[in-house]
């Protein structure tokens, strides 16, 4: 399935099949990234500073989020750009072992001025078990107007 900016319904929601965060995959966004402060690297440094274990950076969950959106195959032919991220809040630590999903609401939508494309507004949250919320954020996307 592949929305197009005519398909977009605002208010209309999605929820991705859920994930989980392993010590692993905190690890390897560790090396992709080079960042290795303690509190992603020592656990006895991450309890030492409140947390329960080591935690992911929140860029990890924020990238996360998009990987999860695509996995819904929204956008399959007729994305053409993320335009950016606003509004982000890294609201709760995301720690290994957590199962995450995301719900994202569409929010506003315009037709650009500049080309024969439309504009979307998402609000999208990163949610762990029963709702918790680790990150929320507004993603703004370019997308095709149907063929």
């Amino acid at each position: 399935m592949s929305l197009y900016y005519e398909d977009v319904t605002t208010g209309s929601r999605h929820v991705t099949p859920e994930h989980e965060i392993t010590a692993a995959d905190i690890a390897a966004f560790c090396r992709l990234t080079r960042d290795f402060h303690p509190l992603h690297t020592d656990d006895a440094y991450a309890r030492a500073q409140g947390f329960p274990g080591i935690i992911a950076h929140g860029l990890y969950g924020l990238a996360l989020m998009e990987g999860l959106k695509t996995e819904l195959r929204l956008y399959e032919e007729s994305s053409i750009a993320s335009l950016g991220w606003n509004e982000v809040r890294f609201v709760r630590p995301i720690l290994a072992g957590d199962v995450v999903r995301v719900e994202m609401e569409f929010t506003a939508k315009r037709q650009s001025g500049s080309r024969p494309a439309g504009i979307i507004t998402e609000a999208v949250r990163l949610l762990r078990g029963e709702g918790d919320l680790l990150i929320s954020a507004e993603h703004i996307s370019l997308i095709r107007l149907a063929p």
